[in-house]
């Protein structure tokens, strides 16, 4: 018979060994190094939040304008100074401005010119309107518009300003000639005000 302290650090010995060898076959890898779980790059939440940035971005990108012709430059840093600035709607503004200066023009009619005029612009058609009304000349009232296309644009710190070119039929009763003229609209795009107001006129051969 084994003596039993004997028989007991026999047992230990044996155990002792058992467990060092499950120790290397479970914690270190083939290549004798330690066995590490996997990471990943991010959490599920952080995807989720870059995967909505990108969507977010390509969604902004597919609905910014894309502007052509030689006005594009212009209308661009225009666009980028104020995102909600459209060329159909400027467009649409703007033949709307051409129809009502025109007939305020015709009428005489100060009130109506004044706040859709730059002063320079104003102070000349007031005069003009003064002189038609002294001398009893004839008035030509607008017939149609057949014409209005963007012709320049440019961004001047937060002043915006862009030429249309304007081609219109015009009228006295009589007499019908056309009217070829090319249009200054500005307005400052930090400023509260949507509106575009009448900076410039000039005649086009």
């Amino acid at each position: 018979m084994f003596d039993p302290v004997i028989e007991v650090l026999v047992l230990a010995a044996v155990a002792l060994i058992v467990l060092s060898r499950l120790y290397m076959a479970l914690g270190r890898g083939g290549n004798d190094r330690p066995v590490q779980r996997p990471t990943t790059s991010s959490t599920p939440a952080e995807s989720n939040v870059a995967e909505l940035a990108e969507r977010r971005e390509r969604r902004v990108m597919a609905e910014r304008p894309i502007f052509t012709g030689p006005a594009a430059g212009g209308l661009e840093d225009i666009y980028n100074a104020d995102n909600s600035f459209t060329v159909s709607s400027f467009l649409q503004g703007a033949k709307s401005a051409y129809t009502m200066i025109v007939a305020a023009f015709a009428k005489g009619d100060r009130a109506a010119l004044r706040p859709m005029l730059d002063d320079d612009v104003y102070e000349a058609w007031d005069e003009a309107i003064t002189a038609r009304q002294t001398s009893g000349e004839k008035t030509f009232e607008l017939l149609r518009v057949r014409r209005a296309e963007i012709e320049s644009a440019e961004l001047d710190g937060d002043m915006a300003r862009i030429v249309v070119r304007y081609e219109a039929e015009l009228g006295d009763g009589e007499i019908t000639r056309t009217a070829k003229e090319h249009w200054t609209f500005m307005r400052n795009v930090r400023g509260t005000d949507p509106n575009w107001i009448l900076d410039d006129v000039d005649t086009v051969a």
